[in-house]
């Protein structure tokens, strides 16, 4: 994840076998993985008319960067931050990643892809990904980024992303609602409370996707827990040309927004945070992108 790089010695061990997916697309995965996601397939198809297909598993650290890039060409800065991981750090580097796309099949039989992340997002198909996730324990899966827990994954929600485990158990107790970095630590984190004042300058949207921003990016402060995200409200900053940020961040932003969290940090915080102490109202500043997400420019008063 974030805080974990991929150690360069897995890749001698690694063992894969390629596919070739239903749209001509060749996926690399990782070998045990491979024959568990085999018997989910059968399983859906047998008993819930569901097919499903691997849009990608292991990837290379120059694949990854081809990713990032794509995405962001395509989704934009910001959603691509959110989903795309630094190269090194993603776990598709394992082979043990899957990300899932299904088919749906049609009255004459034929099949119709539903291959684009923002097809497979919509509330109609909700039904087929909720049929797949409550199979994935049983095999040995889990559901990697869950929605509200992107401050510990690092990740919005991605109802395709599965992972394999090797384990059906160690699955079955982490599918009810943990991240496989609570299960690490032994540790479910505490209720996240998000505070959203009404705004005159932005819409309910636009505070919901800054808060978001704010929670991909916090995944990547090592030894903090993450307890409150609210608005600042409606100040001289969130109304003034953001030439601070413009100064950071090469002209590119159209406006500004001040997020506040509260946290508490570990031993193990890391600079310039002091270790067990509880931060609060600590600002984060984030300019508008052109394609109307939200970056994060800066954190704390510096």
């Amino acid at each position: 994840n974030k805080l974990h790089p991929l150690n360069p010695s897995w890749e001698k061990e690694l063992k894969t076998v390629t596919v070739l997916n239903s749209v001509g697309d060749e996926v690399e995965v990782e070998l045990k993985a491979f024959a568990a996601y085999s018997r989910l397939k059968a399983d859906l198809e047998a008993n819930d008319r569901i097919f499903i297909e691997l849009d990608s598993a292991r990837r290379t650290v120059a694949a990854q960067q081809a990713i990032m890039k794509s995405f962001t060409e395509k989704y934009g800065a910001d959603y691509a931050a959110k989903t795309v991981a630094e190269p090194g750090c993603s776990e598709h580097h394992t082979g043990l990643a899957l990300d899932l796309y299904f088919r749906i099949q049609r009255a004459d039989g034929s099949f119709a892809d539903v291959y684009h992340n923002e097809d497979m997002e919509k509330a109609e198909y909700r039904h087929i990904w909720n049929a797949i996730h409550a199979k994935l324990a049983a095999y040995g899966f889990i559901l990697r980024y869950l929605p509200g827990k992107e401050h510990i994954t690092g990740y919005r929600y991605e109802p395709w992303h599965i992972r394999y485990l090797d384990s059906p158990d160690i699955a079955g107790q982490i599918m009810p609602g943990l991240t496989l970095e609570e299960y690490l630590t032994g540790r479910e984190a505490p209720e996240l409370v998000i505070v959203l004042r009404f705004s005159d300058i932005y819409s309910e949207a636009d505070l919901h996707e800054a808060v978001l921003a704010v929670k991909c990016r916090f995944a990547a402060l090592a030894g903090c827990e993450l307890r409150a995200v609210h608005y600042a409200g409606d100040r001289e900053r969130g109304k003034e040309i953001p030439d601070r940020l413009n100064a950071l961040g090469s002209g590119k932003y159209s406006a500004v927004m001040e997020l506040l969290t509260d946290f508490q940090t570990a031993d193990g915080a890391i600079d310039p945070f002091e270790p067990n102490r509880m931060y609060t109202d600590f600002p984060w500043l984030l300019g508008r992108l052109s394609d109307g997400g939200w970056e994060v420019v800066s954190i704390g008063d510096g």
